[in-house]
């Protein structure tokens, strides 16, 4: 029997982390872990562990880490969670209004949110492409939806993970012609209590704030039970469907 194959792109992250930890209390699977600091995993010494470290996550960076999975020899993945994603840094904050907006910062945050999920995906497809099933869960937010901005502001964030949900509702469809195995599942976490919610979370309602254990459950329970139907589905935590 193969065992269950995970892939953590961005594993650095809260909720990737508790991804990690929920995966590793299973014995039969085994774990890859991508990211620019691996010490969490280091200090872990788990055996069954793969870990690629990157310097970027450039597309050339990208395509190499994709070739060291590949040099594993692994006969299948079985699910995939692209974990990219800022909010926020020294430099950038949401805007609050239009004189806050400002091209660079709307460039980071597209590049990191939109651009480099897609480009794993594009880098990891043709790998993924076989009789074996595979799901790609890729994290992005509820205010990617166009329909549910009844707030304004968060110019970039909002921007990037629309963005996102468009890159993803595009290659879904290529990927029915041709790769029928993969399902991709654009995800809403809720608000967790990461780096990234930090700053925001005085105004989260009594109940909504979500430690990283509950939402790496929620996921893997959601992924696990998700058909292959070679649809985008756009999902909250609670395996609720998100109107565009």
């Amino acid at each position: 029997m193969i065992k269950p194959q995970t892939l953590i792109i961005g594993a650095n992250s809260g909720i990737a982390k508790a991804i990690a930890d929920q995966i590793l209390k299973k014995a039969t699977d085994n774990l890859i872990v991508i990211s620019r600091d691996l010490s969490f995993y280091k200090n872990k010494g788990v055996p069954s562990t793969h870990q690629i470290e990157v310097n970027d996550y450039s597309a050339i960076s990208i395509t190499q880490a994709v070739e060291k999975i590949k040099d594993l020899e692994i006969q299948s993945i079985n699910r995939i969670f692209i974990c990219h994603g800022v909010l926020h840094t020294n430099n950038i904050q949401p805007e609050k209004r239009l004189e806050d907006f400002d091209a660079c910062s709307f460039v980071e945050v597209m590049m990191a949110n939109a651009l480099t999920p897609i480009l794993w995906i594009k880098s990891l497809a043709p790998m993924l492409s076989s009789k074996h099933e595979g799901k790609i869960t890729i994290f992005s937010a509820r205010v990617g939806s166009i329909s549910d901005n009844k707030l304004g502001g968060w110019y970039s964030y909002r921007a990037s993970k629309a963005a996102l949900n468009m890159l993803l509702k595009t290659a879904a469809i290529e990927l029915k012609r041709r790769a029928k195995n993969i399902k991709l599942i654009s995800f809403h976490p809720g608000t967790t209590d990461t780096e990234l919610s930090k700053p925001f979370q005085k105004n989260v309602p009594d109940g909504k704030l979500f430690n990283g254990e509950f939402v790496a459950k929620q996921l893997i329970s959601i992924v696990d039970n998700m058909p292959i139907d070679n649809t985008l589905s756009y999902v909250d935590w609670q395996g609720k469907e998100i109107d565009w």
